[in-house]
């Protein structure tokens, strides 16, 4: 006796509901697929939005100069005061110098100071009691943030306490400043000073 196949029950209306069901399966899965895909791309986005920032400087010193008030002066001067102007660079983001600190590095040692409260709005001539203070000359708002076609001056106090262990800063040394915000590289300024200092040196 011979069995036959018998498919007479396997009907057009189950046909389409088995290609439905691969249908339905397949855009499932697509959908899975290109969400993951979707959030891996939006991933790597942020990933390098962020190692931009943190590669790149927001700040940039206006001009090319900073500047030292001494006391005494000549060749066996000191320096007392430095300040240097800073502005934002092209593209980069808004910067909060309350957030901010400022490192110096000499031959006697490295120290860094984060901002004081009070100490807005002060330059050489009223800066006493802070470590280092700001003030803006360019703009009109008055905050506390470097944003585009603004320019702010930093005045460090360096006979301040807060920066025992740098030593006297003297003719001929070599010194490193680093402004230091909350995002981002830091501005690094280097200068070799000039063998004599007067009221007020710039270099």
């Amino acid at each position: 006796m011979r069995f036959r196949r018998n498919e007479k029950g396997f009907t057009g209306l189950e046909a389409a509901i088995v290609l439905i069901a691969f249908v339905v399966v397949a855009a499932v899965f697509s959908y899975v697929m290109l969400g993951a895909g979707f959030f891996t791309t939006q991933k790597s986005k942020q990933v390098v939005d962020t190692g931009v920032k943190q590669a790149s400087s927001s700040l940039t010193l206006d001009g090319q100069y900073i500047y030292l008030r001494a006391s005494p002066t000549g060749s066996d001067g000191k320096a007392t005061k430095i300040f240097f102007y800073v502005t934002q660079t092209a593209g980069g983001s808004p910067v909060d110098l309350e957030k901010t600190s400022i490192a110096i590095t000499t031959a006697s040692g490295y120290k860094q100071v984060f901002f004081t409260d009070g100490c807005n709005d002060k330059d050489e001539s009223s800066i006493t009691g802070c470590p280092w203070a700001y003030k803006q000359t360019v703009g009109d708002d008055n905050d506390n943030v470097v944003e585009m076609n603004e320019k702010y001056k930093i005045t460090i106090d360096v006979e301040d306490s807060n920066w025992t262990g740098i030593g006297d800063i003297k003719p001929n040394d070599v010194i490193t400043i680093e402004v230091r915000p909350p995002i981002g590289a830091p501005l690094s300024i280097t200068k070799q000073l000039p063998p004599s200092f007067t009221d007020l040196t710039y270099v």
